[in-house]
């Protein structure tokens, strides 16, 4: 099969090249892939972490081209999106059944293979806050794939979302899809959140947590700054209260939380806001767009091209 391969002399460290059928286990699905999303944390952070000739890929849709051997799972021709920590960027996945959920004829499989990671970790995290209906939730990175899904599920909750972003151009659209505030840093923000969903990390992070009023919580899901954290205790013990700063991880299986992104997709209450898609033989120019920031929402790369 073909595969985007790890190459760190490719550009951008991918190569579309050979690799082995995978081979599934007795609860995997082997799935025909047509379309993957690129993740800025799977493209960032692969620079000693990957081995030459390693296939990465957190995100992959297609059509089930085996059934799992046990039974569990879809049986084949069904339409799939699939999660998974490696293998995602290739012609074939082995799929675990308990990571992939059922996508109907009319929901495009390159809007389900969007889904998986920036979906499923901006619902996982809303959740982690607690009830936010009325409650005003703050949301740093909003620009981003986790961003743009975290500021639409927010939305349909009930909170009142503020969306923060690193340029009034990255802010395009938030408002339409539920933002009630788009702000530019957080400088301009001055009311206490009940909740942060925090996608930046560094310095931001510890302004977002400052923000948190007692009994709130801040998730701090992503560190696109690159740049470290810290927050001076000592200052918060004096502020008063009881305030959370959880690590988010997403949580494994991922197939409830899929089923019901899905559904939502399928009603047109959720928008996977694609803000570039082309085909995976262009995989180097999208994860560029993507780590330059210049891509508003997921990058989704079609590797069987949509009928």
């Amino acid at each position: 099969m073909r595969a985007l391969l790890y190459d760190p002399g490719a550009p951008q460290g991918l190569r579309l090249g050979e690799a082995p059928d995978p081979e599934p286990g007795e609860s995997q699905a082997l799935v025909e892939v047509h379309a993957v999303s690129f993740n800025f944390g799977e493209l960032a952070y692969r620079e000693g972490r990957s081995r030459p000739g390693d296939i990465a890929g957190w995100d992959a849709a297609g059509v089930v081209a085996r059934a799992a051997a046990d039974g569990s799972g879809p049986a084949v021709g069904t339409r799939v999106v699939t999660f998974g920590w490696t293998g995602g960027w290739a012609e074939l996945r082995a799929a675990d059944t308990a990571e992939l959920a059922t996508v109907p004829d009319s929901v495009d499989l390159g809007e389900a293979s969007a889904l998986p990671v920036a979906g499923v970790t901006a619902l996982q995290a809303l959740r982690g806050l607690g009830p936010v209906v009325g409650r005003r939730v703050l949301i740093t990175g909003a620009s981003g794939g986790v961003g743009r899904f975290a500021v639409q599920l927010a939305h349909r909750a009930g909170a009142h979302v503020v969306a923060s972003v690193g340029s009034p151009e990255r802010g395009e659209g938030l408002a339409d899809l539920g933002a009630d505030e788009v702000v530019v840093g957080l400088e301009k923000v001055t009311e206490p959140v009940f909740g942060v969903l925090d996608n930046v990390g560094g310095p931001q992070l510890a302004e977002a947590f400052a923000l948190v009023e007692p009994g709130g919580t801040a998730q701090a899901i992503g560190k696109a700054s690159g740049l470290p954290t810290t927050i001076d205790f000592e200052q918060e013990r004096h502020r008063g209260g009881h305030r959370r700063l959880e690590v988010f991880r997403v949580d494994s299986p991922l197939g409830a939380d899929l089923a019901h992104l899905v559904k939502l997709l399928e009603g047109k209450r959720l928008d996977p806001q694609i803000g570039w898609r082309g085909s995976w033989e262009r995989a180097p120019e999208a994860a560029q767009a993507l780590l330059g920031r210049r891509v508003r929402g997921k990058a989704v790369l079609d590797v069987v091209t949509p009928g």
